[in-house]
């Protein structure tokens, strides 16, 4: 049996998982501590966003184990790992995923009404998330009326309202272009690291990788630690 190593918040052994003949982790191995920025990197195919979606408890691995704070992740039933992406868990994907129909300010305070705080509180908190983020002054105005760095913005406040010890970061820059997504990633990991959330960045730009305190490459469904040069 593998041991986590210490102080770790979530760790994964020897994950495996098919989607037909098609391995999309053959032993993958993870490991992160609070308030560390890890970048999972990878050709596409490689297997890193299914390594993150069995990390956040969304996609169940054939096999192996994940634990985090002490907790085995693959032994708890989906409505267990359902309330621990609401509570716990926080997630930016590449493209946002804002709801349209709703205000800046009610998409950041939504993580917290579907936990059941009142408008008033939940709107009163998203404003200072968002305050933070620098895109306060959007919180009148829907997606569809601000830029694509300034809805990313927003959507990393959501990703934050609720507090998470753990934020999952898929591809966050994939769709901005490089002035925005250093902007993101600088107020993400700012943001992150301030209340000790453990971040797992996704990406296959070594730009954006460069803002995590390690890395390590997924091919062909495996893990290994990548060498930083100093």
């Amino acid at each position: 049996m593998t041991t986590s190593p210490p102080g770790s918040l979530l760790t994964a052994h020897d994950l495996r998982k098919a989607y037909g003949p098609t391995r999309a982790l053959d032993g993958a191995e993870f490991s992160i501590h609070p308030g560390e920025v890890v970048a999972v990197m990878g050709p596409s195919g490689s297997g890193k966003s299914t390594l993150l979606h069995c990390l956040a408890g969304i996609v169940p691995p054939d096999s192996g184990s994940i634990t985090y704070d002490g907790r085995e992740l693959t032994k708890m039933s989906d409505a267990q790992r359902s309330a621990l992406r609401r509570s716990e868990f926080g997630f930016v994907f590449q493209f946002g995923q804002l709801v349209p129909e709703l205000t800046c300010v009610a998409n950041v305070a939504l993580p917290l009404r579907l936990n059941g705080s009142s408008r008033k509180d939940a709107e009163r908190t998203a404003r200072g998330w968002m305050a933070r983020l620098e895109v306060d002054d959007l919180h009148a105005k829907r997606p569809g009326e601000v830029s694509g760095g300034q809805g990313q913005r927003v959507a990393v406040a959501r990703a934050l309202v609720t507090g998470p010890r753990l934020l999952f970061a898929d591809e966050p820059t994939g769709a901005l272009d490089s002035s925005n997504g250093d902007r993101v990633m600088e107020l993400l990991t700012e943001a992150a690291r301030s209340t000790d959330a453990a971040v797992v960045l996704v990406t296959h730009e070594t730009r954006v990788a460069a803002y995590s305190d390690r890395e390590i490459v997924v091919r062909d469904g495996r893990s290994r630690a990548m060498e930083r040069a100093v």
